[in-house]
């Protein structure tokens, strides 16, 4: 009897023991920069994807994002860049002042097979400088099939190491959905609006 007592204590220790770690564990991390007094624009910066190749005027990834949170969304997507790239007109974006920016970049350089290392590096170098001029930073992760493979331990490792907000994934559930897609890469209206939908709640907790 005393042992039975004892078996059913230590489980009862054990389950509560478990969610007490898991309620701690999963704790939202600190995000660099928030709460922000800024009153600066929100930013999208990025490749083809920010840019909203694929869709139809007025209907781009920024444009359903803004009426989503109720805000405008500058658009500095320039199809085809790569990270490389972003870093080379970063201070054309840094100059908006931006409070938020999101990043959503990676997928042409794993298309070019460009080392992941140099790309990750990249990426941190974009985040950080933002965060350095007082910007909120999301990094918006892009991992399906387009990438062959995979990075979302990279991405979501990068947002940890640096503070930033991070999505995982924006492309799930929209690459190759042929009702979702533009083409082989790009989503149609309503693949952008299906990521859209995706980063809102997130954008909208951090824009107050």
């Amino acid at each position: 009897m005393k042992s039975s007592f004892l078996f059913k204590g230590g489980i009862i220790l054990l389950v509560f023991g478990g969610i007490f770690w898991w309620f701690f564990s999963s704790s939202d991390q600190p995000i660099k920069n928030y709460p922000s007094t800024k009153s600066g624009p929100v930013l999208l910066f990025g490749d083809s994807l920010a840019a909203g190749e694929g869709a139809t005027a007025g209907n781009t990834l920024g444009k359903q994002l803004g009426r989503l949170v109720g805000t405008d969304i500058l658009n500095y997507g320039v199809p085809g860049d790569t990270t490389e790239d972003g870093l080379a007109r970063l201070p054309r974006a840094l100059a908006e002042n931006p409070k938020v920016a999101l990043v959503l970049l990676g997928g042409n350089d794993f298309l070019k097979k460009i080392p992941r290392e140099e790309v990750f590096q990249n990426l941190e170098k974009i985040v950080t400088v933002f965060q350095a001029r007082g910007s909120i930073v999301m990094v918006l992760g892009v991992r399906s099939g387009i990438i062959g493979g995979g990075a979302d331990e990279e991405y979501e490792s990068l947002a940890e190491r640096t503070g930033a907000v991070y999505v995982e994934d924006v492309l799930s559930g929209v690459f190759a959905h042929a009702d979702l897609m533009s083409d082989a890469i790009h989503p149609n209206d309503l693949g952008y609006s299906k990521i859209a939908e995706r980063i809102a709640p997130l954008l909208t907790k951090y824009l107050h």
